[in-house]
């Protein structure tokens, strides 16, 4: 397998960091784009390059990608609620936009369940929540996938911060939820990466071994284990 070299928007913690972890193990080109007020500690541990770009500043991200022959790109971003501009919706945007105009064809987007035709895995619970979250996730899923290029998108349910257990799976039946360690799913995405069949996919990401379900799924107000 040639080697990648992939660029990661949401790099920092999380998914991202997972995805950043495993490329970086297997001796991939990583780089994680940040911005100026980001804590980097755990992308400095790992050694991968770290350059300075605003989700929301179209000149700003493609700059960043202009500045290396990168084999994929990877979106893993979050939004603060009740703000007009998110970085998981117009960010998401935007980086798109700057990947088909720099020729980068390979986008990977990590949204979550509940997003799309996967509203029906969801509870109540979760909808009345995280609508907002799920309608500004959606909404960057479709411009994804309008976008004529070669994009996968990974949708994980409920996360925890668990270290990795390695038995997280990909699924593409929009029915499924369940819970899964953000590590996995990082993994998870760059097996997307390395598999061309999963061009063009949705897939949801769940820990079959984690039997518990996440306080919004069971109808609990916490958004916290329990």
């Amino acid at each position: 397998m040639s080697k990648q070299n992939v660029l990661i928007f949401g790099g920092t913690s999380g998914t991202g960091l997972g995805a950043a972890r495993v490329l970086a193990a297997r001796g991939d080109g990583v780089t994680v784009a940040v911005r100026e007020s980001s804590d980097t500690s755990a992308l400095q541990e790992l050694g991968v390059k770290i350059v300075l770009a605003d989700v929301f500043d179209a000149d700003s991200v493609s700059e960043v990608m202009a500045g290396d022959a990168y084999t994929a790109v990877v979106i893993s971003l979050s939004g603060e609620r009740g703000v007009e501009r998110r970085a998981d919706r117009e960010g998401a945007i935007v980086i798109i936009d700057a990947a088909r105009a720099a020729g980068i064809r390979r986008v990977l987007m990590v949204t979550a369940i509940g997003c799309g035709d996967s509203r029906v895995a969801v509870a109540p619970k979760v909808i009345e929540v995280l609508g907002e979250v799920l309608a500004a996730k959606q909404i960057a899923e479709e411009h994804l996938m309008a976008a004529g290029l070669d994009a996968t998108i990974v949708r994980p349910g409920g996360l925890t911060n668990d270290p990795p257990s390695g038995t997280a799976i990909k699924t593409s039946d929009q029915t499924v939820m369940g819970v899964a360690n953000r590590a996995d799913v990082g993994a998870l995405v760059v097996e997307c990466i390395d598999e061309p069949e999963t061009i063009g996919g949705i897939y949801h990401a769940v820990d079959p071994d984690i039997k518990w379900e996440a306080p919004l799924q069971r109808g609990d107000d916490s958004h916290h284990r329990k």
